[in-house]
């Protein structure tokens, strides 16, 4: 057997599967060792792997109905505001109609009043001069008949000649 460089022999093959039986302990021991909790971690991470993608796609839909939500809400605000709008417009419309009719009457009040008070002051100065007048033909009737009439008589001149006079003079 010296001569040969593979001996087929009942030591090789005794050795062969000793060797095979030694691997296989040393693998199952490895196994269990070392790929049962690399397995765990793995079967960890695609669990969180999972549960994450799960949490991403509640979020989703939840962010989508919040959207959906935030849109409604966004075209009811519009709505709204253009409501507010047009109820201000109308509002300011009434108050500007309020505003000017009051002016208007505070105007013609206001005419009014000036008329009367240009009536006032008018009958104010016929009295005014009419009795200057009054004054003025007395003392020059009591200048002419100063001597040959008594006042009694004097007085039914006076009011004889206003009396013929009458308002129309008075009024020009």
């Amino acid at each position: 057997m010296e001569g040969r460089i593979f001996g087929l022999d009942l030591q090789l093959g005794f050795d062969v599967l000793l060797q095979a039986l030694c691997v296989l302990i040393l693998f199952a021991f490895l196994s269990y060792l070392l790929f049962e909790p690399v397995k765990k971690i793995l079967k960890d991470r695609e669990e969180r792997v999972a549960a994450q993608v799960a949490d991403a796609a509640k979020n989703r839909e939840e962010a989508e109905k919040l959207r959906a939500d935030y849109e409604a809400k966004l075209r009811d605000i519009e709505k709204e505001a253009h409501g507010i709008l047009s109820d201000a417009r109308k509002k300011s419309l009434e108050q500007e109609e309020s505003i000017v009719a009051a002016a208007r009457e505070e105007a013609a009040g206001l005419i009014r009043r000036a008329n009367r008070e240009i009536d006032l002051e008018k009958n104010r100065v016929r009295d005014e001069v009419k009795n200057e007048m009054v004054d003025i033909a007395r003392a020059m009737a009591g200048k002419i008949v100063s001597d040959s009439i008594d006042e009694r008589k004097q007085e039914s001149l006076i009011t004889e000649t206003l009396e013929e006079m009458g308002d129309e003079t008075w009024r020009s």
